[in-house]
C-alpha cells in the first residue's frame, strides 16, 4: 500500500534519512526538529521550511563607523596626547635642563632622560601587546594612565637629574608603554576598510600637544616657576585621561595566546626585515626633536624666547603628516606610503645641512615634521597589514616595538655624544648621523616590500 503524502523518510528509507542528517552534521548544522526531511520523489503538501542558517561568529563583522567605533578613536587621541604628545614635547625640557637642572651634566645625559621615556614607551609593548591580545586591555589603560600622570606631577616636584630621571623617564615611560600599542590596537576591531585613515587621525593628538605643551611650559615657567608649568600640563592630562577611561572598550572576545612571543614572526622574512628598518629609523628620527631649538639657540638664528616655537612648528608640520599619509595609505598600501615619508624625512634630514637662517629653519620644521609624522603614524597599521590574523596583532606589534624601543633609548643620546661641544664639525655629524639612518631604513623598507612582492604578489601593502 501507497505511504500517506508527507511522510518522513525516515518512515520510508532510513538509510536516506541517515544520508540527508549527515549532509547537516558535515554543514555544522542541526536538522530542524519541525522541519520533515522527504524522501526523494514523493510529492508534498508544502514546502518544508529550510534549516536555520548558522549565526554568524561573534564579532566577525567589523562595523567601520557608528558611534561606539568613533569613540574609540576619540579614546585613542587622548591616549596619543598622553603618550607621543609628551615625547613630541621634550625638547622644551632639554632646553631648560640644559642650564638649569643640578647635575645634569652635557646635553647627551639630558637627553637620556626623553629617550628612555620613548624607548619604554615602545619597549613596553612586548608585555603590553600580549596582554591586549589575552583580554587586559582595561586594566592596561587604567593603570597606564595612572603612572603617566603620577610620574608627570612627580616631575613638578624633582629638583636634581636623578629624580627627573625616575619620574619623567621611567614612571612616565612605563605608563606610556602600558597603553600606547593597546590603545591602536583596538582601532582594529572597529575599522577595517578605513584602519590606516583612523589610526592617522587618532596620532594626531600628538602633535596637537607638541604644539600645545611646549606653549604652555614656555610661557607660564617664567611667571610661575618650572614646578607649576609642569603641574599644569600634568591637570590638562588627568582631565583628558577620563574620556579613554569612560569610553574605551573590547569589541571582540580575547583570543588567548599561547606565548607572549609570537615565534612565527620570527619565519617571516619581510616582517622582520621590516622590523630592522625600524630600529634604524626611530634610531635617529627624533634627532631633530631633541636638537632643532639648542640649534637655533647655538647658531643665533633665532632668540631663546623663540626658539621653543620651533618645536611647535615640528609638531604643526606632524599634524598633516599624521592624517594625510594614513588616507592615502588606505589606498596604496602602509607599507608603500611608510617608505615614501622615510625617504624624504632623509632627503630633509641632508637639507638640514645646509640650512643657516631662521626661515629655511622654519621651513625645515614643518616639512620634517610632516614626513616624520608619518613614519610614526604609519607603523602600526603596517604591522596588521603585515600579520597573518587579527589574534596575533598585538604580539606581533610588541616584537616591532622592541628594537625600535632600543633604538629610541639610544638614538638620541648617541647624537647628544657626537654632537660633544656644540662645534661646527660636531653639528655636521650629528646631522649627518640623523640623515644616514634614515636612508638606511629606507633602503630596508623597499627591501621587504620587494619580498612581499615575491612572496604574495600584488602592489598594494
Amino acid at each position: 500500500m501507497e505511504k500517506d503524502i508527507g511522510t518522513s523518510a525516515s518512515d520510508s528509507d532510513p538509510s536516506e534519512a541517515n544520508r540527508q542528517e549527515d549532509k547537516f552534521h558535515e554543514a555544522g548544522m542541526e536538522p530542524s526538529p519541525t522541519t520533515p526531511v522527504t524522501h526523494p520523489g514523493k510529492a508534498e503538501e508544502s514546502a518544508p521550511e529550510p534549516a536555520p542558517a548558522p549565526a554568524p561568529a561573534a564579532g566577525s563583522d567589523v562595523p567601520d563607523g557608528g558611534t561606539q567605533a568613533w569613540l574609540q578613536v576619540l579614546g585613542s587621541w587622548v591616549i596619543l596626547v598622553n603618550t607621543w604628545g609628551l615625547v613630541n614635547t621634550f625638547g622644551v625640557f632639554q632646553t631648560y635642563y640644559e642650564t638649569e637642572l643640578k647635575g645634569a651634566g652635557s646635553s647627551s645625559n639630558i637627553s637620556w632622560i626623553g629617550s628612555i621615556q620613548a624607548s619604554l614607551l615602545m619597549l613596553v609593548g612586548v608585555i603590553s601587546g600580549p596582554l591586549y591580545d589575552g583580554g587586559y586591555f582595561r586594566h592596561l589603560l587604567v593603570v597606564g594612565l595612572a603612572l603617566i600622570v603620577f610620574g608627570q606631577f612627580m616631575t613638578s616636584l624633582c629638583t636634581v637629574y636623578w629624580q627627573v630621571l625616575l619620574a619623567q623617564g621611567f614612571c612616565v615611560g612605563i605608563g606610556m608603554g602600558l597603553t600606547f600599542l593597546p590603545s591602536t590596537a583596538i582601532l582594529s576591531q572597529y575599522f577595517a576598510r578605513r584602519r590606516a585613515l583612523v589610526i592617522g587621525i587618532a596620532s594626531s593628538g600628538s602633535p596637537i600637544a607638541g604644539i600645545v605643551f611646549p606653549i604652555i611650559f614656555s610661557r607660564l615657567e617664567p611667571l610661575v616657576g618650572f614646578g607649576w608649568a609642569t603641574r599644569v600640563i600634568a591637570f590638562i592630562l588627568l582631565a583628558l585621561s577620563a574620556i579613554p577611561v569612560v569610553f574605551m572598550r573590547t569589541r571582540v572576545p580575547p583570543r588567548v595566546s599561547r606565548s607572549m612571543i609570537d615565534r612565527s614572526a620570527f619565519r617571516d622574512a619581510p616582517f622582520m626585515v621590516y622590523v630592522g628598518a625600524n630600529f634604524f629609523a626611530f634610531l635617529v628620527l627624533y634627532v631633530p626633536f631633541f636638537y632643532t631649538q639648542l640649534f637655533a639657540v647655538r647658531h643665533d638664528i633665532a632668540d631663546p624666547d623663540w626658539a621653543p616655537y620651533l618645536v611647535t612648528l615640528l609638531n604643526a608640520g606632524s599634524v598633516f603628516g599624521r592624517i594625510v599619509p594614513n588616507a592615502v595609505a588606505d589606498r596604496f598600501g602602509s607599507l608603500n606610503v611608510l617608505t615614501v615619508c622615510t625617504a624624504v624625512s632623509a632627503v630633509l634630514a641632508f637639507a638640514w645641512l645646509g640650512i643657516h637662517n631662521l626661515g629655511g629653519l622654519i621651513v625645515f620644521a614643518l616639512l620634517y615634521g610632516a614626513f616624520s609624522g608619518g613614519v610614526v603614524s604609519l607603523t602600526p597599521s603596517v604591522v596588521v597589514s603585515l600579520s597573518p590574523d587579527m589574534a596575533r596583532v598585538g604580539a606581533r606589534m610588541g616584537t616591532s616595538f622592541v628594537l625600535a624601543g632600543i633604538a629610541i633609548l639610544v638614538g638620541t643620546p648617541i647624537a647628544g655624544a657626537v654632537l660633544g661641544d656644540f662645534g661646527e664639525v660636531e653639528w655636521q655629524g650629528t646631522i649627518g648621523f640623523c640623515a644616514a639612518g634614515l636612508m638606511l631604513a629606507t633602503s630596508l623598507y623597499v627591501a621587504a616590500r620587494v619580498m612581499l612582492y615575491k612572496e604574495r604578489g600584488g602592489l598594494r601593502f
